[in-house]
């Protein structure tokens, strides 16, 4: 009897133009050898548990140490990977594009979510899952910050939010959200002075909040 073949593979989740994008490489062994896939591979007998080997993985082929990971989902079954019966745990990694730019790995492919060609195995209903949890959330929580990078003005991370929900949010009612949530510190004396307006105030997510998401009791 065939062993069951057992990997992780991560949804790299950035913003590129305004767009929720994915990182896609290209694979370098088959099957589909050549085909843009999600970073992924096998779960080592040295990996602590499942997480552990999503870091390791996408430090690996990426270049890359996520600020926010979380377990999608698990998909498994005898259809999804040509070698066999195989299960996969899923999950997915929110960067902001400068974190990608300075890797500097110069074979990954960013592909808007929206208009994702042909993937191999089942990756595109796990981008898909990904990206349905994320614009979820996004309604309710400070999960869009973690691809605002490490600091951001609040006319930044509105764009994130309007690009993730799909449609634009009224100025004074975001911020006031915002302000609900609690979870930003204003950086004293630091502005960011790009573009034609006058410099706007930086904010970063509060350091205690980094490790857990907050809430809103309603959504934006």
């Amino acid at each position: 009897m065939n062993n069951v073949i057992c990997t992780v593979d991560v949804v790299l989740l950035t913003i590129k133009d305004e767009r929720l994008s994915v990182a896609l490489l290209k694979r370098e062994r088959e099957p589909y050898r050549g085909v843009a896939a999600l970073p992924g591979g096998f779960i080592h007998a040295e990996d602590n548990d499942a997480r552990d080997a999503a870091l390791r993985v996408l430090n690996e082929k990426t270049r890359i140490e996520a600020p926010y990971l979380e377990q999608l989902a698990t998909f498994s079954g005898p259809a999804r990977d040509p070698r066999g019966w195989s299960i996969s745990v899923t999950y997915y990694a929110l960067v902001s594009f400068d974190v990608i730019e300075r890797a500097g790995h110069p074979d990954i492919k960013l592909a808007n979510v929206d208009q994702l060609t042909n993937l191999p195995f089942d990756h595109r209903g796990i981008i898909e899952t990904a990206v349905a949890r994320l614009r979820s959330k996004s309604q309710y929580s400070s999960l869009p910050c973690y691809l605002a990078g490490e600091a951001f003005t609040l006319p930044h991370l509105q764009r994130i939010y309007e690009a993730l929900m799909g449609e634009p949010l009224n100025k004074v009612s975001f911020r006031r959200k915002i302000k609900e949530m609690a979870m930003l510190e204003i950086l004293e004396g630091q502005f960011d002075s790009a573009g034609a307006h006058r410099p706007a105030q930086l904010h970063r997510l509060k350091p205690e909040l980094r490790e857990r998401l907050t809430l809103l009791e309603r959504g934006l």
